[in-house]
C-alpha cells in the first residue's frame, strides 16, 4: 500500500517522536552498575564497602586510578527533595529516601553543585533507583545506592563533625571465570567416580593373602551392604519430589538460623558417614591388613581400630569446617565432605530401571523449573534461590552444596552447584555403568561413557545460560535431564534396547516380562 505525500509528513513526524522517547528513555535507563565505595574517616582508610548505581545518571570508571576522591557532606534538607541551602559544590551528596522521586534527588543534587549522589536505602538489601516517568532530566553525575546499615555509619560519622572522603569506581567482572571449569571438573568428577565405585574399590582377587582372610569376613561385609541398598520405585521418586518441595517452602517461609543449624547438623553427620565410608574403602583396597586388628567396645561390640582411628578424623574435620564455615577457606571443607557423601548415597540409592529413572528425572525437571523461574510470580522471589543463598537467614547459607571461589572477580562470591544437580543425574549414570557391567557392554557400545559425556555437556550449557542470564541463577536440571535421560532413551531407540531399558531387573540381569512391570 502507497501512502500520499501528505500521511507521510505526520508518519515521519511520529516516528522521530517515538525515537526521540526512546532515546530519552534508553539515556535515563542504563544498565546498573555494581560500585565499590572506599572511604577515609580524618584521613584513616576505613572499610570498602558496596553500593549500586541508579538506572540513571552518568556511569563510574572501571578502575580505582581513574576516580577521584570526594569529600560526602549532607544536603539541606537531607532528604534533597528541594534545593539544597548548603553548598555541595565538589562534593558527593548523602542523601535519605524522603517522599520524591530518585530522579528530583539527583537533579536538585546536580543543581547544587555536587559532583555524585549516595542514596541511602532505608532496608539493608539494595534496590534498583528507577527513572521517574514524570521527570526528564539530564543527570550527569552518578548516582548510587547503599544500604541502611552503611549509610546510617556515615551518617554517625559526619553528624560528629568528622571529615569524610569517598571514591566510586565500578569494577567489571570477567565475562568467564575459571572457577566454574573448576566446578565443573568437581561435579562430573562426582558422578564417574561413584558410578565406578564398585570397580575402583575392589579388591584384587589374585592377592593369596587377600583369597586367605575373604572367605569368612568378606561375604558377611557384602550380605550386609547389599541391605543396605534401596532400590527407589516410581511412587517412590514422586514422593521424594513432593517431600523436597514442601521442605522448600517450608525453608522459605520459617528459614531462621537455628533452623539452618539443623541442617548443618545433617550435612555434618551425613559428611562424616561418606567420608569414613570413602576413606575406608580406599585403604582396604590397598592395605586389607588394616582392618583386621579390633577392639571392643561398650554398646558397639567389636569395632575395627583403624575404623575408629579415621572415624575421629572425620569428626574431627566436620567440626573444624562447621565452626569455620564463614571463613574463605571453608569452601574446601564443604566440598570434601559433600563429594563424600553424595559418592556414598549414589552407592545406597539406586535406580532398578529407566521406568523409575524418567518418573524420578521428569519430575525433578518440573521442580527445578518451577521453583526457581515460575516460583516469583506466586512468591515474588524466586523460592529456589532465596534459599539456597540464605537471604532470610541473615546470609547464612545452606551447606547441600558445592562451592568455589571466583578469585579473578573483583566482586569475589562463589560458583555453587546444588546436591541434587549431581544427585539427580548420578543416578541414571549408576544405573547405566551396572547396566553395561551386567550385559556384558563395552566401552562405546554401552551407556555409561555417553551419559558422562552427556552430563558434562548439559552442565556446560547450564553455565553457558547462566552468563547469558547475566549470572540469574538457572535450573540445571533443565539442561541435564535432556542431556542425561535424553540420550538414554535416544540410544536405547537407536539399538532397539529401550524395551529392555524400561523393564530392566538387576536380580535376574534381564529385562521383566510385561505384565510384571
Amino acid at each position: 500500500m502507497a501512502y500520499s505525500p501528505p500521511f507521510a509528513v505526520p508518519i515521519v513526524f511520529l516516528f522521530f517522536l517515538f525515537a526521540a522517547a526512546a532515546a530519552d528513555d534508553a539515556s535515563c535507563n542504563h544498565e546498573m552498575q555494581l560500585v565499590k565505595v572506599k572511604n577515609w574517616v580524618d584521613g584513616k582508610e576505613g572499610d570498602m564497602f558496596n553500593g549500586m548505581t541508579a538506572k540513571f545518571g552518568s556511569f563510574l570508571p572501571e578502575n580505582e586510578d581513574q576516580s577521584v576522591r570526594t569529600p560526602a557532606v549532607f544536603p539541606n534538607p537531607i532528604d534533597c527533595c528541594s534545593a539544597s541551602t548548603s553548598k555541595l559544590s565538589g562534593s558527593v551528596a548523602l542523601c535519605v529516601r524522603g517522599v520524591c522521586d530518585f530522579t528530583s534527588k539527583a537533579a536538585f543534587a546536580q543543581s547544587a553543585g555536587a559532583t555524585g549522589m549516595l542514596m541511602i536505602n532505608e532496608a539493608d538489601e539494595l534496590f534498583e533507583m528507577e527513572c521517574s516517568s514524570q521527570t526528564r532530566v539530564n543527570i550527569s553525575i552518578p548516582v548510587v545506592v547503599i544500604t541502611n546499615s552503611t549509610g546510617e555509619n556515615l551518617k554517625k560519622i559526619l553528624t560528629s563533625g568528622r571529615r569524610v572522603e569517598v571514591l566510586l569506581y565500578a569494577p567489571t567482572r570477567p565475562l568467564i571465570d575459571y572457577s566454574v571449569a573448576f566446578l565443573w571438573l568437581m561435579s562430573v568428577g562426582t558422578v564417574t567416580c561413584a558410578s565406578l565405585w564398585s570397580d575402583i574399590t575392589a579388591r584384587d582377587q589374585s592377592d593369596e593373602r587377600y583369597n586367605e582372610l575373604s572367605p569368612k569376613g568378606s561375604s558377611r561385609a557384602e550380605t550386609a551392604k547389599d541391605e543396605e541398598i534401596v532400590n527407589i520405585d516410581t511412587k517412590g521418586a514422586i514422593v521424594f519430589v513432593i517431600t523436597a518441595s514442601t521442605f522448600l517452602v517450608l525453608l522459605f517461609f520459617f528459614m531462621s538460623s537455628w533452623f539452618i543449624w539443623v541442617l548443618i547438623v545433617l550435612f555434618c553427620i551425613g559428611g562424616i558417614e561418606g567420608m569414613h565410608n570413602v576413606i575406608v574403602s580406599l585403604t582396604l583396597r590397598k592395605r586389607p591388613n588394616c582392618g583386621q586388628k579390633t577392639l571392643n567396645l561398650p554398646l558397639f561390640g567389636e569395632v575395627s581400630i583403624f575404623s575408629l582411628i579415621v572415624l575421629l578424623f572425620c569428626l574431627i574435620f566436620a567440626v573444624i569446617w562447621a565452626v569455620t564455615r564463614r571463613e574463605s577457606f571453608s569452601w574446601f571443607g564443604q566440598d570434601v565432605l559433600g563429594i563424600c557423601l553424595m559418592i556414598t548415597v549414589l552407592q545406597l540409592a539406586r535406580l532398578p530401571n529407566i521406568k523409575v529413572a524418567t518418573v524420578l528425572l521428569c519430575c525433578a525437571f518440573v521442580y527445578d523449573i518451577f521453583w526457581v523461574f515460575i516460583s516469583p510470580v506466586i512468591f515474588k522471589k524466586s523460592v529456589m534461590i532465596t534459599v539456597a543463598r540464605g537471604d532470610k537467614a541473615g546470609g547464612e547459607a545452606i551447606p547441600m552444596l558445592l562451592r568455589f571461589p571466583r578469585p579473578s572477580d573483583p566482586w569475589g562470591g562463589y560458583d555453587m552447584i546444588g546436591f541434587g544437580d549431581i544427585l539427580f543425574p548420578g543416578l541414571l549414570v549408576s544405573f547405566t555403568r551396572r547396566f553395561d557391567k551386567n550385559t556384558k557392554k563395552g566401552v562405546l557400545n554401552g551407556y555409561f561413557l555417553w551419559l558422562v559425556i552427556g552430563y558434562a555437556f548439559g552442565l556446560f550449557f547450564t553455565y553457558l545460560g547462566l552468563y547469558m542470564m547475566n549470572g540469574h541463577g538457572q535450573p540445571a536440571l533443565l539442561y541435564l535431564v535432556p542431556c542425561t535421560l535424553g540420550v538414554t532413551v535416544l540410544l536405547g531407540c537407536i539399538r532397539g534396547e529401550l524395551k529392555s531399558l524400561w523393564a530392566y531387573d538387576a536380580d535376574s540381569s534381564s529385562p521383566r516380562a510385561p505384565s510384571e512391570v
